[in-house]
């Protein structure tokens, strides 16, 4: 292994243990997550440099993270603290990313669903906003008026039309994607362009191509039929009419090692041999990597409750399943997730003489496929020891699915950097009258009321 994935390893095992002995989870609070700060903080800077590397010096470029990969206040005000913006994709991710304290300059409004309100709010409050569709650009239309320069900068997005990875779900630049205008579409092209000739407040361009499943050279094809749609309405207008290109993000993850592959460096390079004119100066440039941050700086820890077998298959039945790990339930095959074992102290789990047993590793919820890992060899699990599911910092945190109303449980980031190993809160576990309150309490008469 790198140096990299040996540290970030070595941490985690520190974390695991000082969850235990400081009572994160027990009998009573048998699920937590973890994010390792020092982590995050290096993905950032990875992030950072590689683009530096490669564009033009004194290029403005704002690498704004992708809220809904991990909408967490303190995840984002720890990114911001790092230099990046957020991009946001609802009033909510827009409502976080101010409570983080991330300026509007920073942020950027996407979304294939945009009310006239939020519109209206990004335009009051000088927020970057990507267009989705021609409807939507007749409802800035009306928003911008007659004004030559409105209050935040305004762009389109394209679905450049590239092609798929191998996860359809993941591909947002096929032929028949539902986000952006379909460029290679009869007619599209030249609509855009005369869109942008009748609209000189218009000064942006946007494509993502997709994000895991997607290979790197097609993400790059992507994004040079942006850049080479907006040399062309540039050359249209006579000016430099396009300022500024949102590449999306997108990065995929690695979820079979600790190993960081593919990096922003590998990526930053790609971008600078296929599109060397996006690199040159000419361009602001944004960015929505979301996934690639996080993912591998987190981890979920939940405890065996019990140990049992069917049809002669060891079973560990946990709390951590498609509450959580919901895209690894419902499509194991395209979100495989990493297992560790650990006994009931935090330590890892020894192996017998038989070595690794394959088993189910089971979660909470009242369905026979809430499993996160099937026929999985590890060292044979009982009640009380812990398993980890690696690389889960982005997306299983936030996005919890509220089946069997179990609670979300509490997360915490780790300072493992030192012999003593800090944790600091960033959502507290959710409580059962939490629950009950948002599930209607207060109107508990309300329908026996009605005739």
């Amino acid at each position: 292994m790198t140096l990299k994935a040996v540290a970030m390893a070595t941490r985690r095992e520190q974390a695991v243990r000082a969850a235990v002995e400081q009572r994160l989870l027990g009998p009573d609070q048998p699920v937590v997550g973890l994010l390792d700060v020092a982590g995050i903080r290096s993905a950032a800077a990875g992030l950072r440099e590689a683009f530096e590397e490669v564009v033009a010096p004194g290029t403005p470029v704002l690498h704004a993270f992708a809220v809904k990969a991990a909408a967490l206040v303190p995840v984002l005000r720890l990114l911001a603290d790092e230099g990046l913006g957020c991009e946001v994709a609802s009033p909510g991710e827009l409502a976080l990313a101010r409570a983080a304290g991330v300026t509007p300059d920073r942020i950027v409004l996407d979304s294939p669903a945009k009310t006239t309100a939020e519109l209206r709010e990004a335009l009051d409050l000088g927020i970057a906003v990507n267009a989705d569709n021609p409807q939507e650009l007749e409802r800035l239309d009306a928003l911008v008026g007659h004004r030559a320069a409105p209050p935040s900068p305004l762009g389109l997005r394209v679905n450049p039309q590239v092609g798929g990875g191998s996860i359809d779900a993941m591909s947002t630049a096929t032929a028949t994607s539902k986000f952006g205008v379909a460029l290679q579409d009869p007619g599209a092209r030249a609509w855009v362009v005369r869109a942008f000739a009748e609209r000189p407040w218009l000064t942006r361009l946007h494509a993502h191509v997709g994000s895991q499943g997607c290979p790197l050279e097609l993400m790059a094809a992507g994004i040079r039929a942006a850049y080479e749609l907006a040399e062309e309405i540039n050359e249209a207008a006579g000016r430099q009419q396009i300022d500024a290109l949102d590449i999306g993000g997108g990065l995929p993850v690695n979820f079979a090692s600790d190993e960081i592959t593919p990096g922003y460096r590998e990526y930053a390079q790609l971008l600078r041999a296929t599109v060397p004119g996006l690199l040159d100066g000419r361009y602001k440039l944004v960015t929505e990597f979301g996934r690639s941050l996080l993912a591998k700086s987190g981890l979920v820890l939940a405890r065996v409750e019990y140990a049992k077998s069917a049809g002669g298959r060891p079973i560990a039945v946990t709390h951590a399943g498609a509450q959580l790990a919901t895209r690894t339930v419902f499509a194991p095959e395209a979100w495989p997730l990493r297992v560790l074992a650990y006994d009931a102290e935090g330590r890892p789990k020894a192996e017998t003489g038989d070595g690794p047993v394959p088993q189910d590793i089971a979660g909470p919820c009242c369905f026979a496929g809430d499993l996160v890992a099937r026929d999985r060899p590890l060292p044979e699990l009982a009640a009380g020891d812990l398993v980890a599911l690696l690389d889960t910092g982005a997306y299983y945190f936030s996005n919890h699915f509220a089946y069997n109303s179990l609670p979300r449980p509490g997360i915490y980031g780790f300072d493992a950097t030192s012999a003593d190993v800090r944790f600091a809160t960033v959502r507290e576990p959710q409580t059962v009258d939490e629950i009950v309150a948002e599930s209607g309490a207060k109107h508990a008469l309300g329908l026996s009321r009605l005739r």
